[in-house]
Parts: structure tokens; C-alpha cells; sequence
């Protein structure tokens, strides 16, 4: 698959091994091109304004203390690219945590689990083919 064509995703844990989990499932698919990082402040210094969407923790304190949490990292990134769809992930598996992440505008919030990367996919595919749709009407309505 050409580059053009791969789907830019970033990845945004304080978990390494996690991490490197998904980074390693998203390039086994071959379909995604990946940006990885450790903390909120990296990701919203260094995030292409070409991604597509961002799958971010949660909780963002494990390296620092002081970190940026994963409501304030999605918050920024929202007001930086609006358009970007953002996936929370976490180890929490309260309804609070989910409502509050989607009332900051996440697209999606995943449980960390052995089946993650099975819902953060089919949520991609769903958003994508979603925006696809959205821009072939916005197309026709234009031409109208």
C-alpha cells in the first residue's frame, strides 16, 4: 500500500509495552502509518496535522507525575485540530469516565483489554467510512 494512502493514526500512552502493542498492531495491518507518544505535552508538540485520529490514555502520569492528563491532552488537541477523531483508552471500566471523555468531544472510549485493539479498529473503520459518506454528500450538495 502506498504511503498516500495509509491512514495516519497517533498513539498516545505512558505505558511502554502498551505502547509498542499497538504500534505494533496498527503497522501489521498495513493500512496505518504511526506516530507514537509518551506524553499529552510530546503528542500536542509534534502531532502532524495530518493525522486522522488519535488513540489516547487516559491516565498520562505514569512517566511524570505532572503529566498532562489524557481529558486535558484531548481538550488541547480539539481546540488545535478540531477535525482530528480522538479514542480514549483506558484501564477503567467506569461509565463515569467514559460519559466524561465523550463530553470533551472523544469519538469513542475503549477499555484497555485483550479485544482493545479489535474495538479501536472497528471504530476507525466506522469513522472513516462515516467521513468518506459525509464528504461524497457534501459533494453532491455543492454541485446542486
Amino acid at each position: 500500500m502506498q504511503n498516500e494512502t495509509k491512514i495516519k493514526i497517533a498513539l498516545v500512552d505512558d505505558d511502554a509495552l502498551f505502547l509498542k502493542m499497538l504500534e505494533i498492531e496498527f503497522v501489521n495491518q498495513g493500512e496505518f502509518e504511526v506516530e507514537r507518544f509518551a506524553t499529552g505535552e510530546e503528542c500536542i508538540r509534534h502531532l502532524s496535522p495530518d493525522s486522522q485520529l488519535v488513540v489516547l490514555d487516559y491516565n498520562l502520569d505514569g512517566i511524570n507525575k505532572n503529566a498532562m492528563n489524557g481529558i486535558a491532552t484531548l481538550d488541547e488537541i480539539k481546540s488545535i485540530h478540531p477535525l482530528i477523531h480522538v479514542i480514549m483508552l483506558s484501564a477503567q471500566d467506569q461509565i463515569e469516565v467514559a460519559i466524561d471523555c465523550m463530553h470533551h468531544k472523544a469519538l469513542d472510549y475503549v477499555v484497555k483489554s485483550e479485544t482493545a485493539f479489535l474495538h479501536i479498529h472497528k471504530i476507525i473503520t466506522n469513522a472513516l467510512t462515516y467521513k468518506k459518506i459525509e464528504n461524497r454528500l457534501n459533494w453532491y450538495m455543492d454541485r446542486m
